[in-house]
């Protein structure tokens, strides 16, 4: 099963994630299919950058968000 989740980057106490595709069996920052917007929490307000049509894409063929990649999708629209 495919999903659109976070992969966690940067430093210890400054996270910073990306938004990808990835097979649910590979690890959180395990190989990925394919990368689609970026979170950043850290700033004020949050930074969201998302290729909403490739999401849009991905959710019709079959790709299920996580419950908070669902929720960044909502405030990035």
């Amino acid at each position: 099963m495919v999903k659109i989740r976070l992969q966690r980057q940067g430093a210890k106490k400054a996270p910073f994630y990306h938004i990808v595709v990835a097979d649910s069996r590979s690890p959180r920052d395990g190989k990925i299919i394919e990368k689609i917007g970026s979170y950043n929490p850290m700033t004020d307000p949050a930074t969201i950058v998302l290729d909403k049509e490739k999401a849009e894409q991905w959710i019709k063929n079959g790709a299920k968000p996580t419950d908070t990649v669902k929720a960044l999708i909502e405030k990035a629209k």
